[in-house]
């Protein structure tokens, strides 16, 4: 590692412990898979993107549940929360279009250390956006009121968020990566940015290490630190629902979030994933790995690195995949290819990185 170089889990993100104590829970959360079957079953293990509840008649409810993380201080530093709800919505709904289900509604929860106007009526508006972009509808929610629990970086504008998405895919056309063959493509769908992982450490990086204010102009940004670290998370419900009904062969489907490629590994197959042709990532991962000093391996885990969503198709189909994005307005990259690997290893050459068990190793 370099020296005085930065990691997720010296900024305060523990992700090995993590997986301890998600294993713990999901030891007594399994144990109510028995409780009904047939009509209401759990279709799918815990650790994919999303499950699948048996609703009868050959239909399943998809359902994933999430939050933004510590974007919300970024918002909070900015005094701006009207983008905050879209990366809400964007990282539920993006999750249950993993098991090919179209997303529905979205129901969403606010936790404030006060009622405030000027930060919940911006946050509604976001929502409102997410919701149009991802085609859902939103409706119910909970708003509470826990002074004594939530704080933040601006005083009396503490908040917490979080989502739950549900959608609709039929029982026979679940999407697990069940069908991934050696040689398959796998397309990657650019990111607007950062999205709404790895918060933490850029936090530590730019304002904390650097010093920098999060009005600071940032030449290789165009634009302030703390607009691009704001910047939304992007919504690729319409495209790949597209995808998904033109009848192409999608193998499998990944939303690249905490963990970065190796969430590719989360697919059901054998399958390894050789990342030979990844773009340019974004300035503002160029910015975090340069001034934090963060190794290759530490940033293809934590960060998206410019590929925000990825398809996993066969080879012919590949061209409609991209085709189908671009008509949409969404970059569209053959970044690599499938292998046949019972260790389901993500390698990524040009940077001499193998991924398994969690993580990323140079060599």
């Amino acid at each position: 590692m370099k020296e005085n170089s930065l990691t997720y889990q010296a900024a305060g993100v523990d992700t090995e412990q993590e997986g301890h104590v998600l294993s713990l829970l999901g030891r007594w959360v399994e144990q109510t898979f028995r409780l009904r079957q047939g009509h209401g079953a759990v279709k799918l293990p815990l650790g994919y993107f999303a499950n699948v509840i048996d609703l009868g008649n050959g239909t399943g409810l998809a359902l994933s549940t999430d939050g933004v993380g510590t974007k919300i201080l970024i918002a909070q530093m900015l005094h701006k929360y009207d983008t905050i709800g879209i990366d809400c919505v964007a990282m539920n709904v993006n999750d249950v279009l993993c098991v090919g289900a179209e997303p529905l509604s979205v129901l969403d929860y606010i936790a404030v250390e006060a009622l405030h106007a000027d930060l919940l009526e911006p946050i509604a508006r976001g929502l409102h956006r997410g919701a149009e972009l991802a085609n859902v509808t939103i409706p119910g929610g909970e708003l509470a009121q826990v002074r004594d629990m939530i704080h933040g970086v601006r005083p009396g504008y503490g908040f917490d968020m979080v989502a739950t998405c549900v959608g609709q895919v039929p029982l026979d056309k679940i999407l697990t990566g069940q069908d991934i063959q050696d040689g398959d493509v796998i397309a990657g769908l650019r990111s607007s940015g950062i999205h709404s992982n790895g918060l933490t450490l850029a936090r530590r990086i730019f304002f904390d290490h650097l010093g920098w204010a999060p009005d600071r102009h940032v030449e290789e940004l165009g634009r302030t630190i703390g607009e691009e670290l704001l910047e939304p998370t992007r919504i690729y419900v319409k495209e790949v629902l597209a995808m998904l009904r033109a009848g192409l062969r999608v193998k499998a489907l990944a939303h690249i979030t905490g963990g970065g490629f190796l969430n590719l590994n989360r697919a059901a197959a054998d399958a390894g994933y050789v990342l030979d042709q990844l773009p340019e990532p974004h300035p503002i991962f160029q910015l975090i790995q340069r001034h934090g000093k963060v190794s290759d391996a530490e940033m293809f885990a934590a960060y998206n690195m410019g590929i925000g969503f990825c398809i996993v198709v066969a080879p012919e189909d590949f061209g409609a995949v991209q085709q189908i994005a671009q008509d949409h307005g969404v970059e569209c990259l053959r970044i690599g290819f499938t292998v046949k690997d019972p260790q389901k290893k993500v390698t990524i050459p040009a940077h001499r990185l193998t991924g398994e068990a969690g993580k990323f190793t140079a060599g």
